[in-house]
């Protein structure tokens, strides 16, 4: 994991990169302010889970700046890229406040969040100038989203090569305990 980063500068929004993006991945911007993204809130005081995205595997989508969700999220999203994959740690000024959000986020709770960013994208009905500046938008969508794909498949192969060399290392140790000629009947000696 990267070093812990305070973006709010007071110790309200700290981030931690979990998973790095592509290099060329794209970020937020007001041509694409609106975020697609997978989360997993947890309760700092008790590590409860909130809310999620992954059990039911759909995204999340909201436009930045807009209001529609806790400050420390339009903080955060605007310092990712597409792919990225971060530990955000909000403390409740900049989450649900003194009132916090009942039933399940208690007043003046601190909050964790992982936050994936799987696509940004242009606000629906937003004026293009031209057709090529559409293609061009969808390209990176397509880009955005293929990055996301590639980086989850590297993943999933990082996960399956530690499970391979894990099983050897037991293999070997396993092995070793049994050593040369145990294991099998006794000799007799004369």
């Amino acid at each position: 994991m990267g070093d812990e980063v305070d973006l709010s500068g007071d110790g309200g929004v700290l981030k931690q990169i979990v998973r790095r993006a592509k290099p060329d991945a794209i970020a937020p911007s007001d041509d694409f302010p609106v975020v697609d993204v997978h989360y997993e809130g947890i309760l700092a005081e008790d590590g409860k889970v909130f809310d999620t995205t992954r059990e039911d595997n759909l995204v999340f989508s909201f436009e930045l700046g807009s209001g529609s969700v806790i400050r420390s999220w339009d903080i955060a999203l605007k310092t990712m890229k597409v792919g990225e994959v971060a530990k955000l740690t909000c403390k409740p000024e900049y989450a649900y406040g003194s009132v916090g959000s009942p039933p399940d986020i208690p007043p003046d709770a601190t909050l964790i969040f992982e936050v994936e960013l799987v696509a940004c994208r242009p606000r629906k009905g937003a004026s293009v100038g031209s057709v090529s500046e559409d293609r061009a938008r969808l390209e990176d969508l397509k880009k955005q989203r293929e990055i996301a794909a590639a980086s989850k498949e590297d993943d999933k192969k990082k996960r399956e090569e530690a499970k391979a060399a894990a099983a050897a290392r037991i293999q070997a140790k396993l092995d070793a305990k049994k050593g040369p000629g145990k294991g099998k009947g006794k000799g007799k000696s004369k």
